[in-house]
């Protein structure tokens, strides 16, 4: 109901990033004519690979993944600092590490946008399963180092949640309040909210804030007796989100 299905499509072919589902992507190859030519998994989670033994054994095709996830059957195992190609649609991916969600949890970075999972939402982050708060903050940080135009494709429909709370945090900020009516329009037509862009996202996003001094003083009135750097302050947003 949430989970987002990205395809990259050049020359006829696709490559699936985070497949939970093998059955949506079989009918879209059908109805849309492409060969699928690989699978990319940002992390572990099996509504990112419930799909891809059915995908592999249907397609005989390549699976890429974290090197630090247990995923099955991948065909090549990547970290931070390689650089993947993707002949059959003629292009090249750069990988980064962004635990904290799990602990191989990757990014794929082509020339303007981002693949990041779980790590980041719009308006928000995923919760710290495997790593710390210290760790997570360190790969929103490094997503937040992106160039500004950097389009961000992470893998759920959460950002109306997000919003919401967000809006508690920073109810005078002018650019979430914008954002958060775009996104209403956008889902009443059942339209995705996705992709945001790292401008935005550090613009809106109160887990890529909290070195703002309104985010930290809003954190330790509603939520923490002592928040006194970024890691406790988005430690205390982030427990307070995952009750929210």
């Amino acid at each position: 109901m949430d989970n987002y299905i990205w395809m990259l499509t050049r020359n006829g072919y696709a490559v699936a990033i985070d497949p939970g589902d093998a059955q949506v992507v079989i009918d879209w190859l059908e109805k849309t004519g492409h060969q699928l030519s690989a699978i990319l998994n940002t992390h572990h989670h099996q509504d990112h690979t419930g799909g891809n033994a059915k995908l592999q054994e249907r397609f005989q095709i390549p699976i890429y993944g974290p090197a630090n996830d247990p995923i099955p059957a991948l065909t090549r195992k990547l970290k931070e600092g390689d650089s993947l190609g993707l002949d059959e649609i003629s292009l090249t991916l750069r990988v980064i590490d962004i635990p904290g969600h799990t602990l191989g949890h990757i990014g794929y970075i082509g020339d303007n946008f981002v693949f990041c999972g779980d790590t980041l939402f719009a308006a928000g982050c995923g919760r710290v399963f495997e790593g710390t708060p210290a760790m997570m903050l360190a790969s929103l940080d490094k997503l937040a180092s992106l160039p500004n135009a950097t389009k961000v494709y992470c893998a759920h429909e959460y950002t109306l949640s997000n919003l919401q709370f967000a809006l508690q945090i920073e109810p005078q900020n002018q650019d979430l309040q914008l954002f958060n009516k775009q996104s209403e329009i956008l889902r009443k037509q059942n339209l995705p909210t996705i992709p945001t862009t790292i401008e935005t996202e550090k613009k809106i996003n109160p887990f890529l804030r909290c070195r703002a001094q309104n985010v930290a003083t809003t954190a330790h009135k509603l939520y923490a007796a002592n928040v006194h750097d970024p890691v406790s302050v988005f430690s205390s947003l982030r427990e307070a989100k995952n009750s929210f």
